[in-house]
């Protein structure tokens, strides 16, 4: 029996990505290593659960504002998880091409803006100084904008900071 009932439902990101990537209908620019640093953030479980920003979430960041409804008392599968991410993901990608000129960006700009985009939605994102950045081209500009988003309910989060740092890293990578 655990002792710590939190432990109880958590998953692997590394499995949720194996499915993902092994998944011949898998139309994401979003590579691996963009993959790991959403996962590795969002963690992964397969039991609904309140997110810091008080939001019913599953899986690797999955919130009904994707689309899809959560069941509160369901435990969901990895392949049922590895499926909800795909979409947000193609989601939060779909945001960037529309309103942050992704399909001109480096790889690795793209994919920053793809997990700030997750994490916070496209709603936050269509209108914010870095995607205005972003509409005029590549600069390293656009990727000194994500130390600003480490905010969740007006507190700043270690966790989003962290994240954050990942992301402008990501950002300054600038290979095709």
């Amino acid at each position: 029996m655990l002792k710590n009932k939190k432990l109880w439902g958590v998953c692997s990101v590394g499995a949720v990505i194996a499915i993902l990537l092994a998944n011949p209908s898998n139309s994401l620019r979003t590579s691996q290593k963009g993959l790991e640093i959403i996962g590795n953030a969002e963690g992964c479980q397969q039991r609904p659960y309140q997110c810091p920003a008080d939001v019913l979430t599953v899986g690797i960041g999955s919130t009904q504002a994707g689309g899809q409804k959560i069941e509160r008392n369901k435990i969901y599968t990895l392949e049922e998880i590895a499926q909800r991410w795909q979409q947000d993901l193609k989601r939060a990608e779909q945001c960037v091409n529309q309103y942050g000129n992704g399909e001109k960006m480096p790889q690795g700009a793209f994919e920053a803006m793809v997990s700030l985009t997750f994490n916070v939605g496209c709603g936050a994102m269509k209108k914010s100084t870095l995607f205005k950045l972003a509409q005029k081209g590549y600069s390293t500009a656009l990727c000194d904008e994500f130390s600003k988003w480490v905010y969740a309910n007006g507190k700043q989060l270690n966790g989003l900071i962290h994240r954050r740092e990942k992301e402008r890293a990501l950002c300054l990578e600038t290979s095709q």
